[in-house]
């Protein structure tokens, strides 16, 4: 399935189902081949080091239904404002995602509004994957 509104959307409902209106917030929501929907949240821990991505959640639920994942959205929110945002997968996570690919899509914010976004293919924002070397996709 390819990166749509609905897939934003999941991701922002999370969001606030997990944190209520106001502070921060993060969550992801992902689309696999077969049309499920995963969302996770950031893994909170006492030590920094041992919290997870917002997006591991459901890259992990991927792989234990084998699912492939076809796009993914992450969105948070800011302690001192209402607005929630679209950001683009961290590097980790991005490399989690190419695990199914250089075609998975990933929401990016899109620069011409604080709240819009875009699709980016993980090949585009990643031209220069350094398993390419090794021959892989």
């Amino acid at each position: 399935m390819k990166l749509d509104e609905n897939l934003v959307d999941a991701a922002k409902a999370l969001l606030v189902t997990r944190y209520g209106d106001t502070g921060w917030g993060g969550a992801a929501a992902m689309y696999t081949a077969a049309g499920t929907v995963l969302t996770s949240v950031f893994v909170e821990a006492l030590s920094e080091s041992a919290g997870l991505c917002i997006e591991t959640g459901a890259i992990a639920e991927a792989h234990k239904l084998n699912e492939p994942v076809t796009a993914s959205a992450c969105v948070v929110r800011d302690d001192d404002s209402p607005v929630i945002r679209v950001i683009a997968s961290c590097g980790s996570c991005q490399e989690r995602l190419r695990f199914w690919g250089p075609d998975v899509e990933v929401a990016v914010p899109d620069d011409q509004t604080p709240t819009g976004w875009r699709a980016y293919r993980l090949g585009s924002l990643q031209p220069h994957w350094w398993g390419m070397a090794y021959g892989a996709r």
